[in-house]
């Protein structure tokens, strides 16, 4: 009566048919013992494992067969049982779950206090670790804790360590775990804040998208694209921002082989190698100069643009590099380029009186770490200096082959697929104050604002026109793009001060 009165006690009436079972297949296992022991067995009592498996799977499936009632004709007993195995099933599950519960609550409070305990380790113990391989798991869990602690300093900092502690810990961290140099991880460091590095440095280690550009001097996008589709190629639109662009996400043939690339009607091309054609915006009957062209993919972007009108003067310093410039312009039918091999700084020497002039300047290459993992630690600061000097020379002459008194141009594109400050708004700032240009917008809607200060630097307040690029934000090479307009044809004798 109490049990239908109050449902919420429980009252325990004996063993009930779970408890039944567990006897009888326990009756069971003791036929299968000799004297306590497991038969057979050998001399010295070394039970043999493939021996016990027979034993152990008979007490199972005696466990599992329901056990037989002898039939009687007292129903009443008999429901009364029924009521109590499952009155004993329902206990027994709440309990379960009860304590399932409370093993669910033990976990994440165990989590929680783990996560809040991160420790530094201590001198002794990270002089131990340059001695000794660590696990990358341990590193990997190291780094996340870490970086869980700087984003969140001011509460789950240990008492009485500095930041810097905890930025040497994580700065030798990546370095093993992403076998990087300790230079290059420190310059990333200062570029991007570390929940965001962590997520830079993992799209390196992925390969980006293969996109491809269609030529439209020989067909348009949507027949090509239905082309490649019969031919058993997964692809789809680039994106908004590009009319011509595919990408492939896999294909059944080679898509440097098929029928279609080698009539000329696309070009394999990287979508962060459309951005700064897209900027320059070439037009038709226009003298163009692309000072850095190999392998010649922006080449004849341009002149699909220019409809093969005007004059595309395709340079470049390498000449075996130029051999790919001659093979891709031919195939593609471009029919109004003219390719030279100068060194770029001394173009001007050579011609001059340009309407646009694009420079894709060589670079260390920080932003296709994916292409060239070799970049990880075979970089340093002297690299990176070296480059920036080259590039500070590439782009006086570049703008001086620009004609200022273009009717229709007088614009001049700089782009690198690095991610450096010194070689991007440091470069674009030393050109401001050394000719007549100003920065002017891109023209693309997308992409993060260039630097205007770093560090120690300030740079010119309209760098913020010019554009980065980023694999783990735009999922593309990491690039940068500026666009400049040159107001005058005078060289300056003496620095400029503002870059208006």
């Amino acid at each position: 009566m109490g049990r239908k009165l109050d449902p919420t006690i429980k009252v325990k009436r004996g063993p009930g048919r779970k408890a039944r079972k567990q006897k009888g297949a326990e009756t069971e296992l003791s036929k299968f013992l000799v004297d306590g022991k497991p038969f057979p067995y050998c001399d010295f009592y070394h039970y043999l494992p493939c021996q016990l498996l027979p034993i152990e799977r008979a007490a199972r499936k005696q466990k599992k067969q329901p056990s037989k009632k002898p039939e009687s004709d007292d129903d009443d007993d008999e429901d009364e049982e029924e009521k109590d195995d499952d009155d004993d099933d329902e206990e027994e599950k709440d309990d379960l779950k009860e304590d399932e519960e409370e093993e669910e609550e033990d976990t994440v409070q165990a989590n929680i206090d783990e996560t809040e305990k991160f420790i530094l380790p201590a001198a002794a113990d990270r002089a131990k670790e340059g001695l000794l391989p660590m696990d990358l798991q341990t590193i990997h869990q190291r780094i996340k804790d870490n970086v869980d602690v700087l984003s969140h300093f001011s509460e789950k900092r240990e008492e009485g360590k500095e930041r810097s502690e905890y930025l040497s810990l994580l700065r030798s961290d990546l370095c093993t775990y992403y076998s990087y140099n300790e230079f290059l991880i420190s310059k990333l460091m200062d570029l991007f804040p570390v929940s965001e590095l962590i997520d830079f440095l993992e799209a390196n280690e992925i390969h980006r998208p293969v996109t491809i550009r269609t030529n439209t001097l020989k067909t348009r996008r949507r027949d090509l694209a239905q082309a490649l589709i019969n031919r058993g190629v997964n692809l789809d639109p680039l994106g908004k921002w590009s009319k011509v662009g595919l990408v492939i996400y896999d294909s059944s043939v080679p898509v440097g082989a098929t029928p279609e690339y080698l009539s000329g009607q696309y070009m394999l091309q990287g979508a962060s190698s459309f951005l700064p054609v897209m900027a320059l915006s070439p037009q038709e009957g226009e003298l163009v100069l692309d000072m850095s062209s190999a392998p010649g993919g922006k080449t004849t972007y341009m002149a699909q643009l220019m409809r093969n009108t005007g004059m595309i003067v395709a340079n470049d310093a390498n000449a075996d590099r130029l051999k790919s410039v001659v093979g891709n312009i031919h195939r593609l039918g471009v029919t109004n380029a003219v390719i030279c091999n100068y060194d770029g700084r001394q173009f001007p020497k050579v011609m001059g009186g340009f309407d646009r002039v694009l420079l894709d300047a060589p670079c260390s290459g920080t932003g296709v770490i994916s292409k060239d993992p070799g970049v990880k630690t075979g970089k340093d600061e002297a690299d990176i200096l070296r480059s920036a000097h080259l590039q500070k020379e590439l782009i006086l002459s570049a703008i001086d082959s620009v004609n200022a008194d273009s009717p229709t141009g007088g614009y001049l594109v700089y782009c690198t697929c690095s991610i450096m400050v010194e070689e991007n708004e440091w470069v674009v700032d030393y050109a401001l104050k050394k000719r007549n240009v100003k920065l002017v917008s891109t023209g693309l809607d997308f992409g993060k604002e260039g630097f205007i200060r770093f560090k120690e630097r300030r740079f010119h307040p309209s760098l913020k026109l010019s554009r980065r690029f980023y694999p783990h934000s735009h999922n593309m090479d990491g690039f940068f793009v500026a666009k400049l307009k040159k107001l005058s044809n005078a060289i300056p004798t003496t620095p400029r001060e503002t870059g208006l």
